[in-house]
């Protein structure tokens, strides 16, 4: 039986705003196991995305606890979280968040530069071919189009080989025939490097596509 590498219990998020305590997440509780693809939607403002950054440990919850593999993000420090982010997590964004100032290579390489492995080009020109890049390797993220630099950041997400990969409305900025081809290289991706994928969209096409949805209405898991 696949082990749960995601789990948050009563989990709550709250900010002090000028008309008082504002509550974003209301007493979430989930597992996720390994080797999952969950879909998290609901209207916007219903506070997925900051249940997205807490489960990745990009955020911290007011209370309550999660865990993801074999650490539990709520008693560790920013720089911790880090660390452990590091080691376990990959994510791909909606605004594709490339580096500018380097090209599609440097970019996938990324990750496995800053962790030290001597194979990091190697690696990252074979994850560029992955994704039907190949021939981009020196253009810069300005050269490529909006499917192509999305493309680089999912090869530089899986470059990481990350145990669970996040992903925040990662069709949001590209048209719907563009955006059927990044879902598609997703999924072949993650069966391929048997990764958990959990993924914020309000993509129909995109939802539908994973094991299970969470449906989060104003704070609270609806279903």
């Amino acid at each position: 039986m696949n082990r749960t590498v995601v789990c948050a219990k009563a989990v709550e998020k709250a900010v002090d705003t000028a008309a008082g305590k504002l509550v974003i997440l209301d007493g979430i509780d989930l597992e996720i196991k390994q080797g999952e693809t969950v879909a998290i939607v609901g209207a916007s403002g219903s506070g997925k995305t900051t249940l997205l950054g807490i489960l990745a440990g990009l955020d911290s919850a007011s209370s309550g606890s999660v865990h993801l593999v074999d650490a539990e993000l709520t008693s560790l420090d920013e720089e911790a979280r880090a660390l452990v982010r590091g080691k376990h997590v990959g994510f791909v964004f909606q605004s594709f968040q490339l580096l500018s100032s380097l090209t599609a290579l440097e970019n996938v390489m990324l990750p496995a530069e800053l962790r030290g492995e001597t194979l990091a080009e190697s690696q990252a020109i074979e994850l560029l071919k992955k994704v039907g890049l190949e021939d981009r390797v020196t253009h810069y993220p300005r050269q490529l189009s909006g499917g192509e630099q999305q493309r680089v950041a999912i090869a530089r997400a899986f470059a990481s080989q990350p145990t669970v990969l996040f992903a925040d409305e990662p069709t949001g900025n590209l048209d719907t025939h563009t955006g059927e081809l990044i879902i598609q290289l997703l999924f072949d991706l993650n069966k391929e490097f048997g990764t958990t994928l959990i993924m914020v969209t309000h993509d129909t096409r995109l939802a539908e596509r994973c094991d299970r949805t969470i449906a989060i209405e104003a704070g609270s898991i609806s279903a």
